[in-house]
């Protein structure tokens, strides 16, 4: 009885704090949404409003549709949608996330299978990834600038595929490393090349792996803001930067019409969270069972 009590109180505490954390964690996403639905006068309301009354859509109607019923107030920002601005980062990140995860998977494969890079040279690479933006994006806009390259997509593509590339090599290779490689012997048994042995087995195999690298470096890329404030003006202008605009308005602190930019921004990445969820839990955990 002793036994059984001590385990239902350890229980019961376990589930307390992990009930609190849980509230913690998730209610600044459940004021964002709320926010979002109120209308103005509730926005700095004295006790907060926790639930909208009456519950209005007039926030998405301006920021999302321009609707000209809302475009005309002083909680207007521009007259322009940030649709352009959704488009623009669900190509640059996913183009950049793509190219970074193919690229580090065949990167990762020779450094797993053929040893091309050393353990030092592994950890130099991921170094080059940990150097502050705010230290290279001067001259960077430079050289950008003297190619052309400023204020265009494939700019922006360029640098966040150069810059996620050591997290995708790092990450693939830990997957690959857990790959029997008398699989890939009896691939080569059988005539198959050792590209079509890397892209039809290895890689097959550790799809989810691949999945979790490739919502992680997602997420970097599709929230980054410093890059691409510096190396875009208004052409490519993506949702972190579109969203910044709501920030230093001098109409005062519209947190509605905020707090709708920031539900399109956060809901596309959960979405696609809940879409590959199996292949996420089976990819972090892939390699933790020895053979």
């Amino acid at each position: 009885m002793t036994k059984s009590r001590s385990r239902r109180i350890t229980a019961i505490i376990r589930y307390t704090v992990l009930t609190i954390w849980a509230i913690v964690a998730f209610f600044p996403i459940y004021w964002m949404i709320s926010t979002s639905f109120k209308i103005d006068t509730q926005w700095f309301a004295w006790p907060p409003v926790y639930f909208p009354d009456p519950p209005t859509l007039s926030n998405y109607l301006n920021v999302w549709l321009g609707a000209q019923e809302y475009a005309s107030t002083q909680y207007a920002i521009s007259s322009q949608t940030p649709l352009v601005s959704l488009l623009n980062s669900t190509i640059i990140a996913t183009t950049s996330t793509l190219l970074a995860v193919v690229f580090g998977a065949v990167i990762a494969y020779g450094v797993s299978r053929y040893k091309i890079l050393s353990e030092a040279r592994m950890f130099q690479l991921l170094m080059l990834r940990m150097i502050p933006p705010i230290v290279v994006v001067a001259p960077l806009s430079l050289y950008y600038s003297a190619l052309g390259l400023l204020d265009t997509m494939f700019g922006l593509i360029l640098i966040y595929f150069l810059t996620n590339l050591p997290y995708a090599v790092w990450m693939t290779k830990s997957f690959i490393d857990e790959v029997p490689r008398e699989i890939e012997q009896a691939a080569e048994i059988l005539g198959a090349s050792r590209w079509r042995t890397i892209f039809e087995v290895v890689l097959p195999l550790i799809r989810s792996g691949l999945v979790a690298t490739f919502l992680f470096i997602l997420i970097l890329t599709w929230s980054e803001y410093l890059l691409a404030l510096i190396l875009s003006k208004t052409n490519v202008a993506t949702l972190p930067v579109e969203l910044s605009k709501y920030q230093g308005t001098t109409e005062g602190k519209v947190y509605g019409r905020q707090a709708a930019l920031a539900v399109g921004i956060t809901v596309p990445l959960m979405i696609v969270g809940l879409i590959i969820r199996k292949h996420l839990a089976r990819g972090f955990s892939f390699g933790m069972v020895r053979r």
